[in-house]
């Protein structure tokens, strides 16, 4: 079932949360040897949550009203949670114990769900590998950095997953791992105990198995939090209710050939084609603003030198114990001058703000979300340079898992919208969903 389901039949006294879980808890069983998606997970612990759930629903009404009562969500090992351990997937923050919740674990659980457990990352949220092992190939990578958390819900370990982004961390594995992911507008969800790599840059997203789980879930860590200055005190909208919602009109789709699309693989290149001529008159050429094609040095400015700040004393006392990656980045971070790294950081709101002529003749722009299906494992997490641009500009972005590769494997279609249009954006994915059916996978 889906979490909107689960919530629904936990919450009406219909389905035990201890079932759900324990459920749950036996696809785990099933599935982590391979799989490999959790950093942290106690069954025993999860079960007894279920349990106090349980009891928290038959002793009051707040369940009845919860929009994720008793649904338990996997919780990117970056992001804190009360009593589990927070190790950011480094060797050099080995037996961290989180002392209190971060505000998007608060916000969840006051929406009536609960952490079951930690999900891998890659080493400090960048691009060296964690244990995770893509669910439909074990040869393959899941993406990275959120990869148990794509994982977790790709092997039905969980309905749904947090996850974070700074470049393509939330897109580019859910694309490899043939789920929605959904990436809010910079500034929808707070990051008040989740991991700092690049302030202007880090945001929080979601995996879930429909748009309309991930817009509940999404809903519901939304909103202002004070520990961090890019949330704001303002209303949060209605995603689930839009997201449900029929568009007064079919759609209409701006399709742009990115400035990376030659390296996009060729069969992936032949599946995108092959969805415009299914959308026909619902989609159209569009011409980025010509300062996209400079997005990806300005980020990579922007992510390197914050990087080098925020992980300098990982590299000041365990150097050794850091990737060649990480080294490589915090290296060139460090060389990065205070002018050019302002210069790059101000160019994100003009460029967002070029989008706009865009947006009055579409809805969305449609983008593939990766250059290709999930590399082997050995090659890397993959390119995040499908997200970039997008991530820059802290612009709405989802994946849907409609297209599969030659070897079978998923293949995300992107979607992004203005920013703040983070609620059409929803309904929008939840149409092509709709009228573009996902390939049948084993």
């Amino acid at each position: 079932m889906t979490a909107a389901e689960a919530a629904r039949e936990i919450a009406a006294g219909r389905l035990a949360a201890e079932d759900y879980a324990r459920a749950l808890v036996a696809r785990i069983d099933e599935r982590e040897p391979e799989v490999q998606a959790w950093a942290w997970l106690d069954a025993e612990h999860a079960l007894a949550q279920a349990r106090q759930l349980d009891e928290a629903r038959r002793s009051g009404p707040r369940f009845s009203h919860a929009p994720l009562a008793g649904v338990p969500v996997g919780v990117k090992d970056i992001i804190d949670v009360q009593g589990m351990p927070t190790e950011d997937g480094t060797v050099l923050h080995a037996g961290r114990i989180a002392q209190a919740d971060a505000a998007l674990v608060a916000r969840l659980r006051a929406a009536g769900g609960w952490p079951i457990g930690k999900s891998v990352t890659t080493e400090l949220a960048t691009y060296a590998p964690g244990k995770t092992r893509n669910p439909h190939d074990a040869r393959h990578t899941p993406g990275g950095s959120s990869s148990g958390s794509a994982a977790a819900v790709a092997a039905g370990m969980v309905p749904l997953a947090i996850g974070t982004q700074t470049n393509g961390s939330v897109i580019r594995p859910a694309s490899f791992c043939g789920v929605v992911g959904y990436k809010p507008s910079f500034g929808a969800i707070g990051r008040s105990g989740v991991l700092s790599q690049s302030p202007p840059l880090d945001q929080v997203g979601v995996f879930a198995r429909t748009v309309e789980d991930a817009a509940l879930l999404a809903e519901a860590l939304w909103g202002h939090d004070p520990g961090d200055p890019a949330t704001r005190p303002l209303p949060v909208p209605p995603l689930s209710r839009v997201a449900a919602s029929e568009p007064a009109r079919p759609p209409r789709f701006g399709w742009a050939r990115m400035p990376w699309w030659d390296r996009v693989a060729p069969d992936a290149q032949a599946a995108f084609g092959a969805l415009l001529d299914r959308l026909g008159d619902l989609q159209g050429a569009v011409e980025l603003p010509p300062a996209a094609a400079d997005a990806i040095a300005w980020h990579r400015t922007v992510m390197e030198a914050d990087i080098a700040g925020s992980f300098e004393r990982e590299y000041e006392r365990g150097r050794a114990q850091l990737s060649a990656s990480l080294v490589g980045q915090i290296e060139r971070g460090r060389r990065v001058t205070a002018v050019d790294y302002r210069k790059a950081l101000a160019q994100a709101a003009p460029l967002a703000a070029a989008f706009a002529p865009l947006f009055e003749r579409f809805d969305a722009i449609l983008a593939p979300a990766t250059l290709g299906t999930a590399p082997l494992a050995a090659d890397g997490t993959g390119d995040p340079i499908a997200c970039t641009l997008w991530t820059f500009c802290g612009m709405p972005a989802i994946t849907l898992p409609l297209l599969a590769g030659a070897n079978g494997l998923p293949l995300g279609v992107q979607l992004v919208a203005a920013r703040g249009d983070d609620a059409r954006l929803l309904r929008t994915a939840r149409w092509l969903m709709r009228h573009i059916p996902a390939p049948a996978r084993s």
